[in-house]
């Protein structure tokens, strides 16, 4: 090239060289619009991803890609299935539930519950790690795995009865805590749950159990707690009532009278009419008998077990119901 072509070039305004430069911008930027929509386009595909369950109940499948917003079909009771395998649903068990994957873990949840249902002699040498690995599935931040290890309580509970009672503290704790917490589907298999184990487990193992947890500093936990120990005292019949003190239940009863939460007051409502009513049947004055009525009426009773303050409390509510049947009857 001569001298003056070179000289010619490069005197070229920089305007006329600015199309050129900026053809290769908008070109650099439509490649990168590209690659980005198919980015977003492959994460909507595996974020659209479902976890589907068969129809037979079987274990969940990852329908491809990464898991983003998964869902799993959880299965009532009366619709499990029994295993396949019983060994090899025994044997993998375990490490089943200690797994990483989420899914696994869901689907060996299940399976402990079809062991628990149809075969629960051959699991019961392992129940208590089996309620180990449980309080971990209540404490797993991924509500499936959450909910799956409550309903797998609730059958454990109904398969095992009193048997549990060695390894009951720390799942009582999560039950509790779940049944107290905002999310609604998980709050109402809790309390399913905890249903169960008052149904299942004997009063008088079980209320000792329940009894720490009415002191509660979670008002929520209270009020579940209060729950359960009503629901358990009124399992025990008369003479169980008997047998457990009445005077040891109505101090009991009185202090959630004045909690903070009306599911927990009511439910000492509850339970201080059942003790009035079985106070009454067991202290009714024989006609012979030379003891004047008053000493042992349901008031001196109160009065002789309770502070002033909770003697008048407990006395204000049984005799209100009292008035309120005699004036509904």
């Amino acid at each position: 090239m001569s001298e003056k072509a070179l000289r010619d070039h490069n005197t070229l305004p920089g305007s006329d060289r600015k199309p050129e430069s900026t053809n290769k911008g908008t070109l650099m930027n439509n490649c990168t619009e590209n690659v980005t929509e198919n980015l977003e386009e492959r994460q909507r595909i595996n974020s659209a991803s479902l976890v589907s369950t068969p129809a037979n109940g079987n274990a969940p499948i990852n329908c491809g890609g990464e898991v983003g917003t998964s869902e799993i079909e959880y299965i009532d009771s009366e619709k499990l299935t029994d295993v396949e395998d019983v060994d090899i649903a025994l044997k993998t068990l375990l490490a089943g539930l200690d797994s990483k994957d989420w899914l696994l873990v869901c689907d060996t949840l299940n399976n402990a519950r079809r062991l628990a249902l149809f075969h629960k002699e051959v699991m019961l040498d392992v129940v208590g790690d089996v309620i180990a690995f449980l309080v971990k599935s209540l404490k797993n931040p991924r509500s499936a795995v959450c909910k799956t290890g409550i309903m797998t309580s609730t059958d454990i509970f109904h398969a095992y009865n009193d048997q549990l009672i060695d390894f009951l503290d720390p799942l009582l704790v999560q039950l509790l805590l779940k049944s107290s917490q905002d999310k609604k589907f998980v709050c109402e298999a809790a309390e399913k749950a905890l249903v169960a184990m008052t149904s299942s487990v004997s009063p008088t193992l079980l209320l000792p159990k329940l009894q720490p947890h009415l002191k509660h500093r979670n008002p929520r936990i209270r009020a579940k707690a209060s729950v359960c120990f009503c629901r358990s005292v009124l399992r025990l019949g008369i003479e169980g009532i008997k047998t457990y003190g009445i005077d040891k239940l109505i101090q009991t009863a009185a202090s959630q009278l004045s909690d903070q939460l009306p599911e927990s007051r009511e439910a000492a409502r509850t339970l201080l009419l059942e003790l009035q009513t079985v106070y009454e049947k067991s202290h009714d004055p024989a006609p012979s008998s030379s003891d004047p009525p008053e000493t042992s009426s349901w008031e001196n009773f109160c009065q002789l077990n309770l502070s002033p303050l909770n003697a008048q409390a407990v006395l204000r509510v049984t005799n209100a119901a009292r008035e309120g049947f005699v004036l509904g009857s």
